[in-house]
């Protein structure tokens, strides 16, 4: 039996890209013409059915923006989370199944997770609960809003599987802002879910993490964890850009206006000389890569309804709402109210 499981893990694509190919196909079943979303993210039906071919990350988390728009499905990554056969996740799920514990199972997840997907970053804390950080790594963090709700959902889905309980975290945070789906998400994860917040996590009570796993199986566990800590080996060490490091350490000073490059620096523990030297070795400069992402934000909140204007104006750090009005028409050519007028005219189905 173990022969059979391990040659079929080795079947398994690890490469990047997995959740686009799922979003892909759940696409193409529901009728949407994907050759201009595919198109716009630079990628081929080719490149998506050889599933030898990585993805890259920022190209996953465009896709999922543009399937979820054309299928008018705000929640698309909770819901493609509950699609595929839990197994799906690959290598990660066999490594898990065989463990121990939810404890162990929860650990080795956390470890093996950048094989599959290379920008994010899993931390396990087992102290007085169990908790995992998703950590963002050589991407910006405020583009994704779809691929992280996977990853929350598929992994609260993997500890009820394994488990073979309805387990409820104790607390879900997600870093991004959302007004609509909170119900549909209460009534999955429990009431204590939390957006806005400072970080990506699940959290579960301490005891969870004794709760044993009831397909484990330590020779088959030792075999996968051999495997695994190869394929980590093999991994590339690339971090990504500085400045999707920059980009995710500005997001949460913005509002409280401490968005300077020399808090900045000091949050990274770089002197400012060092801070904008390694900004200029991609050619930037703070000033630009905060205008930049205070213009991706901005396009963001206005589509949330919930947000006013004048608060949206606090979340980027401005203290008027004229200064914030009239970054947006440089921006744009448009007002906030006008832009998100137009939005609300596309939603009804009327220009295009």
């Amino acid at each position: 039996m173990r022969d059979l499981v391990t040659s079929r893990i080795g079947a398994l694509p690890t490469a990047t890209g997995g959740l686009t190919r799922i979003a892909y196909a759940h696409a193409r079943e529901a009728g949407v013409e994907l050759e201009p979303l595919l198109r716009k993210v630079g990628l081929t039906d080719r490149q998506i059915e050889d599933r030898g071919i990585r993805l890259s990350v920022h190209q996953q988390i465009t896709f999922l923006d543009l399937a979820a728009s054309a299928l008018h499905d705000d929640l698309l990554g909770f819901h493609l989370a509950q699609l595929p056969d839990i197994r799906a996740l690959g290598m990660l799920y066999y490594v898990a199944a065989s463990s121990e514990t939810l404890g162990d199972a929860l650990q080795r997840a956390a470890r093996y997770s950048s094989i599959t997907n290379e920008a994010l970053s899993l931390k396990y804390n087992g102290g007085q609960d169990v908790r995992i950080v998703f950590n963002y790594v050589g991407v910006a963090r405020h583009l994704d809003r779809h691929q992280i709700e996977f990853c929350v959902t598929a992994l609260v889905r993997l500890c009820r599987h394994l488990t073979g309980m309805r387990l409820v975290p104790s607390q879900v945070s997600l870093i991004h802002r959302r007004a609509n789906g909170r119900p549909e998400l209460a009534a999955y994860f429990g009431r204590n879910i939390e957006f806005a917040a400072t970080a990506d996590e699940v959290v579960f009570a301490a005891a969870a993490k004794h709760m044993k796993v009831a397909t484990a199986d330590p020779y088959l566990n030792e075999l996968l964890v051999r495997n695994c800590e190869e394929a980590l080996s093999r991994r590339s060490t690339s971090r990504g850009t500085f400045r999707s490091t920059v980009e995710n350490t500005i997001i949460p000073l913005l509002p409280h206006g401490k968005a300077r490059a020399g808090e900045i620096a000091r949050a990274l523990g770089l002197s400012q000389r060092t801070f904008a030297r390694r900004l200029s070795l991609e050619g930037l400069t703070f000033s630009a890569v905060l205008d930049a992402l205070r213009a991706d934000l901005a396009v963001q909140y206005l589509k949330d309804e919930g947000l006013t204007v004048s608060r949206i104006a606090w979340l980027l750090g401005y203290q008027e709402i004229s200064a914030f009005t009239h970054a947006f028409r440089r921006w744009t050519g448009k007002t906030p109210r006008e832009a998100r007028a137009q939005q609300e005219v596309r939603a009804d189905g009327g220009g295009g």
